[in-house]
C-alpha cells in the first residue's frame, strides 16, 4: 500500500476532514479517529457514511477533560499527519493547536479544514456544502435558477481531496526538508478551483453562450428519459460526437444545429422523443460504443451492479454496508493497522483512560458500547 506507514489523527466527525481521512485510509495510512463522546455531536454521521469506518481505529474522547487533551497530543507526538475540523482558532484554544503539537513533533503535518479558511472577513461563519458550493460559483447557471445538487463537492472535493493534495504535497515535502507543515484548507477555495472553468472563461471575456454549454441549455449536453422511466445523460460537446449521436438516432437533420442557440428548443424536443422508444439500457448498450457520448443515470441503489464498476471492482462490503473504494492499479485491500497502540496508547493506558471516564468506547471497525 502506498502509504502504508504513515500515521494520521482525525480529529473530526464528519466534512472535509473525514473525507481527507477516509482517502488516506483507504491508500493505507494507519488512521485513528479520535470523536467527541457519543450523544454530544450536533450531528453524527451513520456507520454507513465514510466506507463504514472500514480500517480505521476510534477512540470517543472527552476533550473537555485534561487527560483527553493530554491523549491526544500523545497521539500527535506519535502521527505523521493530524487533520482536524473546528472553527478557526478552537484548537488552538484547546491546547492541541499547530503551534504546541509542532513544538512537540516537528514532523507532523496539521491540517485543518474549514469552510471559509482560517482568515479572511467570513472565517468564523457556520457553513455547509451548499454555502461553499454558492460562494464559490458552482451552482452558478447561465440565465437559470440555482439547482441544488445532491452531491457534497464541497465537503468530499473542494475540501476533503484538496486537503488529500495538500497533505502528500507536504509529506513529499519533508520527506526531503524533515520538517512538517500546517495547512490551511478552505471547502469554499477548494469548490472555486473545481469552478475556475467557468470563473477564468468568464473574466478573459467568454461568450455567455460558450459557458452556457455546460449547464443543459443545449441538447448536445443535457439529460433524457427513457422510454422506462429511466434517464440518460448526454455530452457530445465536439462536433464529432454530436455527428455521431444525429446519426445514430437518424436525426442527421440537426447535425448543423449542434452550438446554433436558435435551436436548441427544437432539437432538445426531437432527442427526447428519440429517447422515448427505448429502454436506457438499451440505448446505453447501442449508443455507448458509437462515439456518441451517452451514458445512464445512475441511481445511489441500482449503481453497484453496472458491469463496469463490477469489473473495476469499485465497491466492497463491510459488515453488510456498501462502500466505494479508490481504484489504481488493481484492487486496493487495505491490511488493518495496529490501531491506537501505534499512536503510543498501548491497552493498559486505554484501559486507565476508560476508567477515569476520558474515553467512553473504543473499537476497530466495530461498533463501540
Amino acid at each position: 500500500m502506498v502509504l502504508s506507514g504513515i500515521k494520521v489523527v482525525d480529529l473530526s466527525e464528519y466534512g472535509p476532514a473525514a473525507r481527507a481521512s477516509r482517502v488516506l485510509a483507504d491508500y493505507g495510512a494507519n488512521v485513528l479517529k479520535l470523536r467527541r463522546p457519543r450523544g454530544t455531536a450536533s450531528l453524527a454521521p451513520p456507520r454507513s457514511a465514510y466506507g463504514a469506518g472500514a480500517g480505521v481505529a476510534e477512540l470517543h474522547v472527552d476533550l473537555r477533560r485534561e487527560e483527553g487533551v493530554d491523549l491526544v497530543r500523545r497521539a500527535a507526538t506519535q502521527a505523521d499527519v493530524l487533520v482536524e475540523s473546528y472553527r478557526p482558532g478552537a484548537a488552538g484554544r484547546m491546547g492541541i493547536g499547530p503551534d504546541e503539537l509542532r513544538a512537540r513533533n516537528p514532523r507532523l503535518v496539521y491540517c485543518s479544514t474549514s469552510g471559509y479558511g482560517q482568515t479572511g472577513p467570513y472565517s468564523s461563519w457556520a457553513g455547509h456544502d451548499l454555502n461553499y458550493q454558492g460562494m464559490a460559483a458552482a451552482l452558478a447557471f447561465a440565465g437559470g435558477v440555482p439547482v441544488v445538487p445532491p452531491v457534497t463537492i464541497g465537503d468530499g472535493a473542494g475540501g476533503g481531496m484538496h486537503a488529500v493534495i495538500a497533505i502528500l504535497a507536504a509529506l513529499v515535502a519533508r520527506s526531503i526538508s524533515g520538517e512538517g507543515a500546517y495547512l490551511d484548507v478552505s471547502a469554499t477555495d477548494g469548490t472555486l478551483y473545481l469552478s475556475s472553468l467557468i470563473v477564468d472563461q468568464a473574466h478573459a471575456g467568454a461568450d455567455p453562450g460558450t459557458l452556457a454549454l455546460i449547464d443543459g441549455s443545449y441538447a448536445c449536453y443535457t439529460t433524457y428519459e427513457a422510454a422506462d422511466g429511466r434517464w440518460l445523460a448526454v455530452g457530445a460537446l465536439e462536433e464529432k460526437f454530436w455527428a455521431n449521436l444525429c446519426a445514430a438516432l437518424d436525426l442527421d437533420q440537426l447535425t448543423d444545429a449542434h452550438h446554433d442557440p436558435a435551436r436548441q428548443g427544437e432539437t432538445k424536443v426531437a432527442l427526447a422523443a428519440a429517447f422515448k422508444t427505448r429502454t436506457r439500457d438499451e440505448w446505453v448498450e447501442l449508443l455507448g460504443p458509437l462515439d456518441t457520448c451517452v451514458s445512464a443515470v445512475h441511481d445511489p441503489l441500482s449503481i453497484v451492479d453496472d458491469p463496469h464498476f463490477t469489473a473495476r471492482r469499485t465497491f466492497e462490503r463491510v459488515d453488510g454496508v456498501v462502500r466505494t473504494m479508490p481504484v489504481f492499479a488493481g484492487s486496493l485491500r487495505r491490511p488493518v493497522g495496529d490501531g491506537p497502540a501505534s499512536f503510543g496508547l498501548d491497552d493498559e493506558y486505554l484501559e486507565a483512560m476508560i476508567q477515569r471516564g476520558v474515553l467512553s468506547c473504543q473499537g476497530l471497525l466495530t461498533e463501540c458500547e
